[in-house]
């Protein structure tokens, strides 16, 4: 049976340097780390466990940290004796491994990534975000560039995040080779890292055409009205179940489960509804393995049509 905790001046010591160390932490505005690590409690928290939870990249590290900060410091003050931090990843590759790896605890991977999460057998779902009809391509074009047809994009060039975007990549790539582009020899197809990295291209005429999701062209937009004044949205794809929320499968079931009452009940509280709007997401829902089923039929024929989602072109 455990020792009650006693109260003396070395524990205080070790609690209050605990705490100029997480202050100090941070306060740097370098590089952005590959993690983050939320501010210190107001009060001494006694923590039995830490828990990673990353995020595949929806956006920039910087403005994911900014994103889904916030969600890790409700979870942190709503489950007594956890801490949730934060992971981020520079790029599509980085968190792909992770999840290959296991070396996350919980994860919001895209369904492509849940998918090939679930194969391996050491996570399964818990949750989902809602709004299934915002996770869909959209094609953006300048409004100056002549291009109003599906054919006017033959020997063009187009922008992507990368290879494994399920819904900025491979939705617009299926969508085009369904109405009539061969889209190996038809396209050039430039993967660019991010969501930003692809609207900022087609924005600057470094390539004629950029697929992305709804989330980050309307929050980039938000942001530089300019680009919804030279840009507009040429055509959008049919959508798929959206972002899972994924947890290892050793994870204490206590855990994930408060994880999944808080996120799915986010929605019932006015910080909750602040949070989400950050994400501009209404909601997130109860789901599980079998709910990305309409996922895994898609990748079947994304891969017997167009490629395998692993190769880039």
């Amino acid at each position: 049976m455990p020792q009650p905790l006693r109260f003396s001046r070395r524990l205080l010591l070790g609690t209050l340097a605990t705490a100029v160390i997480g202050l100090t932490a941070c306060s740097r505005t370098s590089d952005t780390p590959e993690y983050y690590q939320p501010k210190t409690l107001d009060k001494p928290r006694f923590i039995q466990a830490e828990y990673s939870f990353a995020v595949h990249p929806l956006h920039n590290p910087s403005r994911l940290f900014e994103v889904f900060n916030p969600l890790m410091e409700y979870l942190n003050n709503h489950i007594p004796h956890a801490y949730f931090r934060l992971e981020a990843s520079r790029d599509y590759p980085t968190f792909d491994r992770k999840l290959a790896q296991a070396s996350v605890d919980f994860a919001l991977p895209n369904p492509y990534q849940t998918v090939t999460a679930l194969k391996s057998k050491r996570y399964h779902v818990i949750a989902k975000m809602g709004d299934d009809q915002n996770f869909r391509g959209i094609i953006l074009v300048r409004k100056d560039s002549g291009i109003n047809k599906i054919s006017d994009l033959r020997g063009k060039t187009i922008s992507y995040p990368a290879p494994t975007a399920l819904a900025a990549t491979m939705l617009p790539q299926y969508f085009l080779q369904q109405n009539g582009l061969d889209i190996k020899h038809d396209l050039t197809n430039q993967y660019v890292g991010s969501q930003e990295s692809s609207i900022m291209n087609v924005f600057h005429g470094e390539v004629d055409a950029a697929a992305t999701w709804p989330p980050p062209w309307e929050l980039l937009s938000q942001q530089r009205p300019e680009l919804k004044r030279q840009l507009r949205v040429q055509w959008q794809t049919n959508p798929l179940p959206n972002n899972a929320i994924i947890v290892r499968d050793d994870i204490p079931t206590d855990v994930g489960k408060q994880v999944q009452y808080l996120l799915t009940n986010l929605h019932t509280s006015e910080q909750g509804r602040k949070i989400l709007a950050g994400m501009y997401l209404s909601k997130f829902e109860i789901a599980n393995n079998q709910s990305y089923e309409p996922v895994k039929q898609f990748l079947e024929d994304f891969q017997k049509t167009v490629r395998n989602p692993q190769d880039e072109i």
